[in-house]
């Protein structure tokens, strides 16, 4: 799967390296899951597996609408 690659990633002025941290996926998942949360829906009793695969379906969307080529106006 693409995660998209890191969402904050940081050099490192020792060594000149990377610090992935948290992947764009991850990020996007997150929000996700925290709107839905929030949204008080009538899912509202949905179990924590439901809301997790529900939240990467979202981010995985998100993958898939910036994939897309944006035609010139």
């Amino acid at each position: 799967i693409d995660d998209g690659g890191p969402a904050f990633p940081k050099s490192s002025y020792r060594d000149c390296s990377i610090a992935d941290g948290l992947s764009m996926r991850d990020w996007f998942a997150g929000q996700a899951l925290a709107g839905d949360l929030a949204s008080c829906s009538e899912d509202a009793t949905m179990s924590y597996q439901i809301a997790a695969e529900r939240a990467y379906a979202y981010a995985d969307a998100m993958f898939i609408e910036r994939a897309k080529e944006i035609p010139n106006e």
